[in-house]
């Protein structure tokens, strides 16, 4: 999709399956089930959607999807199955991960930023976009490095040490345009410090929308994950983020809704109404 003067283009990684009570909280089966199936193991598939933005100057990867890395008792839990890669999403644009210049991880959660790192000869894992600025909120570096019994399983080491010790994570702290018309913002919720990222050119904008929003179902506000470690939080930023899209027309993109990745809502009735575009 153009916007203003960038290119947005949804990428995939696969898909994973996640229990459907935890993607969904506190909300019924009885209701979720309405908008997605369950499998015989109550897991309900998602998709793992990064954000390829062209800006003229700058090839900016959002988030890094799950990478291939995992062993095949990981890939079983999680149902994972990549028909479709990042490096293969971005063969059709004639890009390389090694023209990515720029990589936003919006936190470093395993199907986030898994596909940072790839292995290489002798089984070293290494960068898989060597050439790219990597951004994180410096509080979720801290955290991903001090995990505890709730969040460890949430981390993997491979997936960003061998990042930093190659010297291409830059932290920031709090809100900071990345590049110009490519901002990110710190909110809480999914966990302490995510950042979501907003683009802006030409009049027009858009939202990457991570774990606050993961799939269209979550839009309603009651739908909040039980992975969330700060739901009220999660419920305070959605709507806010939410009812500024509405009130500026900014495009919203879907890090893991199977079948829809853009979109926009409109707020009726106290909540927000999807208008899909992709």
């Amino acid at each position: 999709m153009d916007l203003g003067d960038f290119k947005l283009y949804p990428l995939s990684d696969g898909t994973f399956r996640l229990d459907g009570g935890a993607i969904f909280g506190v909300v019924p089966k009885t209701i979720w089930k309405k908008t997605a199936a369950a499998d015989e193991l109550n897991r309900v598939p998602l998709g793992i959607n990064p954000l390829l933005i062209r800006t003229g100057t700058d090839n900016i990867l959002v988030d890094t999807g799950i990478g291939g890395k995992g062993d095949e008792k990981f890939r079983s839990i999680y149902a994972i199955e990549r028909t479709s890669t990042i490096a293969g999403s971005l063969a059709p644009f004639g890009l390389t991960p090694g023209d990515i210049t720029i990589v936003i991880n919006t936190h470093l959660h395993f199907d986030h930023a898994g596909g940072n790192t790839v292995t290489g000869a002798g089984g070293v894992v290494k960068p898989a976009f060597p050439n790219a600025r990597h951004f994180v909120q410096k509080g979720e570096w801290e955290a991903a490095n001090a995990t505890n019994e709730r969040t460890r399983a949430s981390y993997r080491n491979e997936d960003f040490h061998p990042v930093m010790e190659a010297g291409l994570f830059e932290f920031i702290e709090g809100d900071t345009e990345v590049v110009k018309g490519v901002s990110v913002f710190r909110t809480s919720g999914h966990n302490r410090d995510i950042h979501l990222v907003r683009i802006a050119s030409g009049g027009s904008s858009a939202v990457y929308l991570s774990d606050i929003v993961p799939t269209v179902a979550h839009l309603k506000y009651p739908f909040i994950m039980g992975y969330d470690l700060f739901p009220l939080e999660t419920l305070r930023a959605k709507k806010e983020i939410l009812e500024r899209a509405a009130k500026e027309r900014s495009l919203l993109v879907f890090e893991h809704d199977p079948c829809s990745t853009m979109g926009f809502v409109r707020i009726e009735d106290g909540g927000p109404v999807f208008e899909k575009v992709l």
